[in-house]
């Protein structure tokens, strides 16, 4: 399986392949877009634009590009935003044309009419891959994403391994010959919400709905609106701690059924993230990939994982519930 990372920055592009990382993913906003519609219309799931979260200007895209060129390491643009305005399709389509040509081969959609509108009317050989903002959940819906030209399935946050395996054994038996790839979520940014779903800004200036602190409490209707939170200690608990290996979102221990499942890539989280903590995510994801292909069986391998990548206790916030 290889490492996914997330790109916030064109500096970090050589730290995190010195790091281990084998392909990475970026977003990107040009000022035609912004122009056109800012982030009323987002065109990825980063509504931002003043931190590490999108490169930012089609000369930083060109540097991007020759880094690519230079270390084999590819860059998948991400496009993956839940819908858009019919005006801005065609808007989109260029700008694939405009990127592809500069040295980006690969699109990470997530909206269907975007789909169906690529493979009607695109004309370069761009490579498709299908967000996990689609929710993909079955072997029907694969087939149909497959029909539209897609490559590479990634697997939304809420889809077990062993539904993973299912969708996989199937293309596999009605496709021998035409492979997809597979990628699933394994380190940072868990979400009790489906991506599919969320209409939620993702940026640092307004709180995504998963972050926003809440309370269940007891009361009378009449006394909601004069309910006034406490302040309580536990909202600063990770304010100032050291690195915590994937305490947003865990999914260290079921690489072993992901392996088996069939999934080709594995997704790191960190657009936005510290490159610091970016780097010993990705040292810490290669150290757990290499410990798997070293182990005998599934419970060899989490014992060593765990001993080795853990120096106290893992965050037990799993991605996958998985035996112990």
């Amino acid at each position: 399986m290889k490492i996914t990372a997330g790109l916030g920055s064109v500096d970090d592009y050589l730290p995190y392949v010195e790091a281990g990382a084998d392909e990475f993913f970026c977003g990107y906003v040009p000022y035609e877009w912004m122009k056109n519609g800012g982030l009323t219309y987002p065109l990825n799931r980063r509504e931002v634009l003043y931190y590490n979260v999108q490169i930012g200007s089609e000369s930083e895209m060109e540097i991007l590009a020759a880094l690519v060129r230079r270390k084999k390491k590819i860059v998948t643009v991400a496009l993956n935003g839940l819908f858009y305005a019919p005006h801005q399709y065609p808007m989109i389509e260029a700008l694939i044309k405009r990127l592809f040509h500069m040295g980006f081969s690969s699109f990470i959609v997530g909206d269907m009419a975007l789909l169906v509108f690529l493979k009607k009317n695109l004309t370069v050989p761009a490579e498709i891959h299908v967000s996990g903002e689609m929710s993909e959940s079955n072997h029907i819906m694969i087939d149909e994403m497959r029909s539209l030209g897609a490559k590479r399935i990634i697997f939304h946050r809420k889809v077990t391994p062993q539904e993973m395996k299912s969708c996989i054994d199937y293309q596999k038996m009605q496709y021998p010959k035409q492979p997809l790839e597979y990628e699933a979520f394994a380190l940072n940014e868990l979400c009790h919400f489906t991506g599919a779903f969320c209409s939620s800004l993702h940026c640092d200036e307004l709180a995504p709905a998963c972050r926003l602190p809440y309370r269940l409490i007891r009361t009378e209707q009449a006394d909601i609106l004069n309910y006034k939170r406490q302040p309580d200690q536990a909202d600063l608990e990770n304010a100032g701690e050291d690195f915590v290996l994937g305490q947003s979102g865990c999914g260290l221990c079921a690489l072993w059924q992901l392996r088996d499942a069939g999934i080709t890539h594995i997704k790191l989280v960190s657009r936005g993230n510290y490159t610091a903590d970016t780097i010993e995510d990705i040292r810490q994801l290669k150290n757990a990939l290499n410990i798997l292909e070293k182990s005998t069986c599934e419970k060899d391998y989490k014992k060593q994982m765990k001993s080795r990548l853990f120096a106290n206790d893992c965050s037990h916030n799993c991605y996958y519930i998985t035996e112990n």
